[in-house]
């Protein structure tokens, strides 16, 4: 192959077919159109001799070749893409670009969208991509190139990963004002005696370490609803006698419809922490989001 005649980029738009396996998602992700990325994927075809991808119900499978080429692929671009950014300064003022951050409901609520707000003033051209967050699969779209950024707890953050905490939640109790089971004082047991709604982000789960702490103590809550979000457990306490143990920042501004009382018993915490890959951490623009967002954060939530 003659190396000067390469177009360079069609090694990006093989790189995204390779993280995305399906040409509608390249496409968006490289804001091509479908034709455009269809036309680009035959040159590569006729460039390295081979179909790199075949179609398959769940969208395309690459080839030996094609996966072979993915590895060193990402590296070397992220590699080229190092040396581009850190050779250049960054005007937040003027720069354009988009950060893709992935994060539960709770963080955007509590976090991401009075960032974003403040974001536009200091740097209108940066745009965040927010993403539902997938601990199982965050190191590998990290590594693709699909997600830059993830704001989570600890644990679900792979070793591999660099990471700084951010601030500290605690739980309170909610349940809707008016509700007859706060007439009188809350003690544990009639907490237990209550209809909770908790959330489970993958489905299914109707215990968390509350339930542990309960059962140390051998008492047993009644949870009757698990919710996939914090805004759908908000919702049901405010229309209903369900009742919930939520992190405190998800209902500031909302006391009007509901109780906000402190849990009749000891509820562990957890911390909350940004995440990002090697590839992004020489970026120059990348890291300039990374401090803004560290610094707005504590600041916020009164971090030391």
């Amino acid at each position: 192959m003659d190396i000067k005649r390469l177009d360079f980029n069609l090694l990006v738009t093989l790189d995204a077919l390779l993280a995305e396996r399906s040409v509608s998602r390249a496409a968006q992700r490289l804001n091509l159109s479908q034709p455009a990325l269809s036309a680009q994927l035959a040159r590569l075809r006729e460039m390295l001799g081979d179909p790199l991808f075949i179609p398959s119900h769940r969208g395309m499978t690459p080839t030996p070749l094609a996966l072979g080429l993915q590895a060193p692929l990402a590296a070397a671009l992220a590699q080229l893409r190092d040396v581009v950014t850190s050779a250049r300064a960054f005007d937040p003022a003027r720069d354009r670009f988009t950060v893709h951050v992935a994060c539960s409901d709770y963080v955007q609520s509590a976090l991401l969208l009075d960032f974003t707000l403040a974001l536009r003033d200091e740097a209108p051209g940066v745009r965040l991509a927010l993403h539902a967050l997938d601990t199982a699969r965050l190191e590998a779209r990290m590594e693709q190139g699909a997600v830059d950024l993830a704001v989570l707890t600890p644990e679900g953050i792979a070793d591999a990963l660099r990471s700084r905490p951010l601030f500290e939640e605690r739980y309170v109790f909610i349940a809707r004002r008016g509700h007859p089971a706060l007439r009188r004082p809350l003690d544990v047991r009639r907490f237990c005696d209550l209809d909770h709604v908790m959330v489970s982000p993958r489905g299914g789960g109707f215990t968390t370490p509350v339930d542990d702490v309960l059962d140390a103590q051998g008492l047993q809550r009644r949870v009757v609803v698990s919710a996939s979000t914090f805004h759908a457990v908000l919702e049901l306490v405010e229309r209903s006698d369900l009742v919930a143990l939520v992190p405190a920042r998800m209902v500031e501004g909302r006391t009007h419809r509901l109780r906000v009382l402190a849990p009749p018993l000891e509820v562990p915490g957890f911390a909350i922490h940004l995440a990002w890959h090697n590839r992004n951490h020489r970026d120059v623009a990348q890291r300039w989001v990374r401090e803004r967002l560290v610094a707005f954060a504590r600041a916020a939530h009164e971090i030391d």
